[in-house]
């Protein structure tokens, strides 16, 4: 079974919305696992836009990358410039992709605004993870 590493700074927003997005998409095809060079805990914000898509990530944890240091990752996927930059170098052969999202955690604005961002951003994941599956697994 192939293993996933979705990366982002914190894993509290883009990377635990990939990483459901992820495990909806590829079901029993794949291990999914999320982590960040951070941890800033699970963005309440990311769990109500993802619930408003009908995928349930409350019971995701903030973990830091170094957990899984023991893994042989397949793929590393990294969602953001500055955990690309700042990901450590692992003795594998995972093929390592890379898109920078946007944070919606970052967004100011009003409360409906901030919303639209992060279901926005939500959007352009699950269309990313979508492709990915279908691409890769």
């Amino acid at each position: 079974m192939k293993k996933v590493l979705v990366l982002c700074t914190g894993n509290s927003c883009r990377s635990q919305i990939a990483e459901g997005y992820l495990r909806h998409f590829a079901g029993n095809k794949a291990e999914i696992y999320s982590a960040g060079v951070e941890t800033h805990g699970v963005n309440p914000k990311a769990i109500a836009t993802m619930k408003e898509d009908g995928v349930d990530i409350s019971g995701h944890t903030s973990n830091n990358v170094t957990e899984y240091s023991n893994i042989d990752f397949d793929y590393v996927i990294t969602v953001c410039d500055n955990a690309k930059e700042r990901c450590p170098f692992y003795p594998t052969r995972a093929e390592k992709f890379h898109y920078n999202f946007p944070d919606p955690a970052k967004f100011q604005g009003a409360e409906d605004e901030t919303a639209k961002e992060f279901a926005r951003v939500r959007d352009m994941i699950k269309a990313y993870a979508k492709n990915f599956v279908q691409t890769n697994l």
